[in-house]
């Protein structure tokens, strides 16, 4: 397969586990055109790092602070795209590649010409197993096309109430709350989504032509993958490959405080909503409330069994701040087309 591909990976004070993922980049069998890091830190540790080990075609930038931040970040390696580069990925850089991550990701192009994004997989962070639909699924277990995992306690409840997500996993809907991609199984199969995890993606050069990654998502960006997938998700299609697998090992380094976190979850949760759905009706406005607030009472109870109850607690109290600013002050919906 022949085909030019760039790799961009915005990092921010996460020198080894940038090396340990640029590691596995280089054991591919189908090797970026260019890799261009994005450095978000203020401090010399990353540009260290990779002055004392060589790899190919890659290109360092030190950003300063008027594009530090993730979405800002990631544009800004968008600007610095060679110019015959036909796809465009994005990686955490807290992961760790298969060897043939990219080569299964980006033959997801040629199965499927109409696609605009494909996402990879993630295998280390939900355990499933295959089964056949011959006995009843248990409400505490998921099921989808023929594999089984945990059902996190918020969809047990969300069952129960009435308001489990209508949709696949990593489709939408009205009153947003929908399954992730984490929800697909490792089947080996291509899934369409209208959303898929920016940690761990390709777009189409075209599609940055069109629309570009919100600067409304300040700092960490939490959501701002799923608000930039939502909106691409009207031009083209989109899809999941769970034959382009990595590890994801979640480094703590560089992420807000948890006061912070939950306020994010909130407040940038009903913007991704809101950018996707800009006029929902009354019906659908209290789901998304109402889930909301089960969601708070889930994580406030968790402060009584959680080993570190300080961290629960800051999360909880972010959360339902997040909720009360949004009677008051409602994120303003930015353009983000071109």
């Amino acid at each position: 397969m022949k085909i030019n591909f760039t790799l961009i990976i915005c990092t921010y004070k996460r020198a080894k586990p940038l090396l340990d993922l640029l590691n596995s980049v280089a054991k591919q069998t189908l090797y970026p055109t260019e890799i261009l890091i994005i450095d978000g830190s203020q401090d010399d540790e990353t540009k260290i790092i990779l002055e004392k080990n060589y790899f190919k075609n890659l290109s360092y930038f030190l950003v300063d602070s008027e594009y530090r931040g993730l979405t800002r970040q990631r544009n800004f390696g968008i600007s610095k795209v060679c110019k015959n580069s036909e796809i465009v990925c994005f990686l955490d850089d807290d992961t760790i590649l298969e060897h043939d991550f990219f080569e299964n990701l980006l033959n997801t192009y040629s199965i499927y010409p109409d696609a605009i994004g494909v996402g990879g997989y993630i295998t280390n962070e939900v355990f499933w197993k295959k089964v056949t639909k011959q006995f009843k699924i248990p409400t505490n277990q998921f099921y989808f096309d023929g594999f089984v995992r945990k059902e996190p306690s918020r969809f047990v409840i969300r069952k129960k109430l009435g308001l489990n997500a209508n949709v696949p996993p990593g489709f939408i809907p009205e009153f947003s709350h929908g399954r992730s991609v984490g929800f697909l199984p490792p089947s080996g199969k291509i899934y369409p989504v209208q959303q898929f995890m920016g940690g761990v993606s390709s777009f189409k050069i075209e599609a940055f032509t069109q629309i570009s990654f919100s600067n409304y998502f300040e700092g960490y960006g939490l959501y701002e993958d799923a608000d930039f997938t939502s909106r691409l998700s009207k031009i083209g299609n989109l899809y999941v490959n769970t034959n382009a697998k990595l590890a994801h090992f979640h480094n703590h380094s560089g992420r807000p405080n948890m006061y912070i976190y939950g306020k994010m979850i909130v407040r940038n949760g009903w913007y991704v909503w809101r950018s996707y759905n800009k006029n929902p009706k009354l019906s659908v406005k209290l789901k998304w409330n109402a889930i909301s607030i089960i969601l708070i009472i889930i994580r406030f109870s968790s402060i009584f069994t959680s080993k570190n109850k300080k961290v629960t607690f800051m999360e909880t109290f972010g959360r339902i701040s997040g909720m009360y600013s949004l009677l008051f002050n409602n994120p303003r919906i930015k353009n983000s087309s071109k």
